[in-house]
């Protein structure tokens, strides 16, 4: 690539000229060598914005075209590279396939949502977290009382609403 500066010429185009004297060209390599033609224009236009922010020393290259096309190559160089890397990590994942939920997962699933908010949030903080009444009167900003009333209620309406399920299951 010969990015020498001619000393004392000028550059022989402005830079809109420059632009569109190369950039279909260099955008249709690009197309061919990456074989989508959005991201071929992107890393074109990224190449010419690059080209940009420097043209008072690039323009006055012998050949900037050179310049701008070494930057799109790497640029799509480096796209392919990082298309390569996303493609094996993603070959080397698994799908898990999951068992759905138990019917009595399902039961108290569906138990919880049935309970006011408050039971409903000191019953899952005190039993599944197990957090103690103090520690969940903290957090809620409650009187330890009050948290041990939202438990009691909340322990009697799942054994209510599960033992009616049972039964009528069994039924």
């Amino acid at each position: 690539m010969t990015e020498r500066h001619r000393p004392g010429a000028s550059p022989p185009l402005d830079f809109t000229g420059f632009y569109e004297a190369h950039f279909h060209r260099l955008a249709v390599q690009l197309y061919a060598y990456l074989g989508d033609h959005a991201e071929a224009q992107d890393l074109t236009q990224e190449a010419f914005c690059r080209v940009l922010e420097r043209w008072d020393r690039i323009g006055a290259y012998d050949d900037p075209s050179a310049w701008v096309r070494r930057v799109a190559w790497n640029l799509a160089t480096s796209r392919l590279r990082r298309v390569r890397t996303a493609v094996r990590h993603l070959a080397r994942q698994r799908e898990e396939h999951v068992a759905g939920p138990g019917p009595d997962r399902v039961a108290l699933t569906v138990a919880l949502a049935a309970l006011p908010a408050n039971q409903r949030r000191a019953v899952v903080l005190h039993h599944l977290a197990q957090l103690s009444v103090a520690e969940i009167a903290d957090q809620l900003g409650a009187p330890e009382g009050t948290v041990r009333s939202w438990l009691t209620r909340g322990r009697a309406a799942l054994a209510s609403h599960l033992t009616d399920r049972q039964e009528a299951h069994r039924a």
